[in-house]
């Protein structure tokens, strides 16, 4: 497996002001995603998808969100085989779990966490079959 990041998240004050930026900007298509009402979530298309939301060619999509508190910063999720043994790797080569394994529902697991010089970063084990 190639370990490569394959999403972005922007948090934001006012979304509906990032949405316009970026779209006017790159181009970027954006679209609300249901459920997440209260983080105000739109999935944001940078390259075209299939119909599993898998990029039909390179580049990396991602998200916009209501900023849950100041402290939310801009996050990319890197694919792993395995969260859980990512995750000690993680913290063997000095760094830090900042949030343990979460489950995203029909997606697979996240976990986010903190490289040796305080920069975050998330790791992002796929579900399959």
């Amino acid at each position: 497996m190639d370990h490569t990041i394959v999403h972005f998240e922007i948090p934001a004050d006012d979304v509906a002001k990032l949405k316009t930026f970026y779209g006017d900007l790159f181009g970027w298509k954006m679209e609300k995603v249901p459920g997440f009402e209260s983080m105000d979530y739109h999935m944001v298309t940078t390259v075209p998808v299939d119909e599993n939301m898998k990029p039909l060619r390179r580049g990396v999509n991602g998200g916009i969100y209501k900023k849950q508190d100041q402290q939310s910063k801009f996050t990319y999720y890197v694919q792993v085989e395995s969260a859980d043994e990512y995750s000690k790797k993680i913290e063997e080569l000095g760094g830090k779990i900042t949030a343990p394994k979460m489950e995203i529902p029909n997606m697979g697991w996240v976990v986010f966490a903190l490289d040796p010089e305080g920069n975050a970063f998330s790791i992002f084990e796929e579900k399959t079959g």
